[in-house]
């Protein structure tokens, strides 16, 4: 029978081992961009992935589709059973200076935290209107998340 191997660090007086958090192996987050989808086309992807949670990072949830306007989408997602939530004031583009700037105000901390405090209980999905993360500040968020540990995953 194996032992299992704890992790430590070394202190006065010799090894003393370091708590670690349980949490899942791998703590994932994905995206989706929504132009060019059919709402149709949308939640199926989100049904795949099986998606439990959309958050919305659109600094303006508007949309010329009226199913992706922030209220209609919150009721066309809750139907398919998938909890909606709007962080675009903390997480959402278009900010004075650039985003990489606005990344180092408390206030995207807090979005961030938020945003964490969510995916580690739930499938998350951050959305916005562009379709390939590397034209939208989506990616920016993407690499906080990164950094913090999670796996981001792109929906195509």
């Amino acid at each position: 029978m194996r032992r299992r191997r704890v992790p430590c660090y070394r202190a006065a007086g010799g090894l003393r081992p370091i708590r670690v958090r349980e949490t899942p192996s791998v703590r994932r987050v994905w995206c989706i961009g929504y132009s060019g989808r059919s709402i149709e086309e949308f939640l199926e992807r989100l049904r795949e992935n099986r998606i439990e949670l959309v958050v919305d990072v659109r600094r303006f949830p508007v949309s010329k589709v009226e199913a992706y306007r922030r209220n209609r989408l919150a009721e066309i997602l809750a139907r398919d059973g998938i909890a909606y939530l709007w962080l675009g004031d903390l997480l959402g583009g278009y900010r004075t200076g650039g985003f990489e700037k606005y990344m180092k105000t408390d206030d995207f901390k807090r979005g961030l935290q938020r945003l964490i405090e969510e995916a580690v209980v739930r499938r998350t999905c951050i959305m916005c209107l562009e379709r390939k993360q590397r034209y939208c500040h989506r990616r920016f968020i993407a690499k906080a998340l990164e950094e913090e540990g999670f796996e981001v995953l792109e929906i195509p």
